[in-house]
């Protein structure tokens, strides 16, 4: 099955911080597969902007070098790379200063769409800003594109969103979080909206709990700076955990539109409950054999930062009274995984008596690595001596369902890059859905610095500190395994 590809219209994106991490792994290797794709046309241009000093030929020689170690497509040719890095050039620019902006201004085009990329840190948002306004390239129909972290609490977003608006309106400004451009995250919706079979169960009446899952088996690696600055619970739960935890839990939007989608997803961080200090976990990696552990890698050895954070979250609305939502993400655990787990009450009544064991059925949607949805049912099992119960998943994996093309899918940010210059903001967050999350997270983060205590210590390549596990026995559950 292979997906239709709709071309777009013509545009310039101005990626800030073009020679940096980010643009060298992830944008400009996506915006090469969406050329190759035939998404992005020949009269689209794309111009890298940073303080180093570099003319257009040698950032499309930088480009080349990223694309060629980041982009696994075998089956775009190398005239294509050459076609691709002809739309490319690049102007030297201080954020903070007037070097090379009238150089940008030249550069844009009448006509094309304008998106302007901020892949840079947010203490630079608002200088760039300024200076798109004061230089009058970007207006009222561009778009500025902005990364995480926005902010680090209630107060610094809302001073970003407040500097951003003094030159964009909020239908201008993208605040990307790539877990929402996964093709499983966005299925999410889908599941449950196009299917007659789940949205009537769809709320604590049948559902006993949901498990949201982001584990990694790395370690913070060379990142180790920002992290320690970070922590798992801004890094992770602020955003794309919340994120899951929305889609997962909103009320079915009337249209599926920016609007539409935003407001119910806005509804369900509005009606979290205060998490109390018992149902909280936190922890930190400690090294094990030759893997070192978090305090080896980062600068300050008697850090407090957290690598790993489980929770038991409460919504306050008629659908979910009653039906905890666990949550859980951290670094240097047994495997990389990624899933959501519905898990639905036991049957009223079991005909089949106490010997027919425990069964429930089970709706997992599995983010990362092999993305799919299983369905655990319950069936006999197969044999004489009586009737015997197994649970046995109905398994669709994409790869399977859909074809071997399917893996040609776009990842994260091809598809979100593209909804930029589409106008599409459905699966950007909004103002005050970043802020309404960092008020939640906020009272979290402030009592585990009144009490100043550290975080429980965990062995690399296990499943997290053993508290986490006994936050669901206290309620009679357990998590599922982390495995591949």
């Amino acid at each position: 099955m292979v997906s239709r590809v709709i071309p777009v219209d013509p545009f310039d994106l101005v990626i800030f911080g073009g020679t940096g991490d980010l643009a060298r792994r992830k944008i400009l290797p996506a915006l090469f597969r969406r050329f190759c794709a035939g998404q992005m046309g020949t009269d689209a241009r794309v111009v890298g902007a940073a303080r180093t000093e570099m003319d257009s030929a040698a950032y499309r020689e930088f480009a080349r070098e990223a694309i060629t170690e980041f982009d696994d497509n075998e089956e775009c040719a190398a005239e294509s790379l050459d076609g691709f890095l002809e739309q490319l050039s690049y102007i030297t620019l201080d954020a903070r200063g007037d070097t090379g902006w009238q150089a940008m201004k030249a550069a844009m085009r009448d006509g094309p769409i304008q998106a302007f990329y901020f892949s840079v840190g947010p203490g630079l948002f608002g200088d760039l800003a300024e200076r798109l306004h004061a230089y009058e390239i970007a207006g009222p129909d561009s778009r500025i594109v902005v990364e995480k972290p926005f902010g680090r609490d209630l107060a610094s977003a809302q001073a970003l969103n407040k500097g951003l608006a003094k030159h964009f309106d909020e239908s201008q400004i993208y605040r990307i979080d790539h877990y929402l451009g996964k093709e499983t995250v966005q299925n999410l919706m889908a599941i449950r909206f196009g299917n007659t079979l789940f949205e009537p169960l769809w709320n604590a009446q049948y559902v006993d709990h949901i498990q949201i899952t982001v584990a990694e088996s790395v370690g913070v690696g060379t990142r180790g700076g920002y992290y320690d600055k970070s922590g798992a619970m801004r890094d992770m739960m602020q955003n794309h955990l919340m994120q899951l935890l929305c889609l997962i839990a909103m009320e079915p939007p009337a249209k599926f539109d920016p609007a539409a989608v935003r407001d119910e997803k806005l509804k369900v961080i509005r009606a979290l409950e205060p998490v109390d200090a018992e149902d909280v976990v936190r922890g930190q990696y400690e090294g094990t054999g030759e893997l070192p552990g978090y305090r080896n890698q980062v600068e300050n050895r008697d850090t407090r930062t957290e690598s790993f954070v489980a929770l038991k979250a409460r919504i306050g609305n008629w659908r979910w009274a009653g039906t905890p939502f666990y949550i859980r993400t951290g670094k240097r655990l047994r495997a990389r995984a990624s899933e959501i787990a519905v898990v639905f009450k036991d049957a009223p009544h079991s005909i089949f008596g106490a010997d027919a064991g425990r069964h429930r059925n089970i709706l997992t949607i599995r983010l990362q690595p092999n993305e799919g949805i299983e369905l655990g049912v319950t069936i006999k099992e197969p044999g004489p001596g009586g009737m015997r119960l197994v649970d046995v998943p109905l398994d669709m994996s994409f790869a399977e369902a859909l074809g071997p093309d399917s893996a040609d899918f776009p990842d994260a940010y091809e598809r979100l890059i593209m909804d930029v210059v589409r106008g599409d903001q459905t699966l950007f967050m909004r103002g005050d859905e970043v802020e309404a999350a960092w008020a939640w997270v906020d009272p979290i983060i402030d009592a585990w610095q009144e009490v100043e205590s550290d975080p429980i210590l965990y062995a690399s390549g296990s499943s997290g500190p053993d508290d986490a596990l006994r936050l669901m026995h206290k309620d009679g559950r357990r998590w599922r395994e982390i495995k591949p």
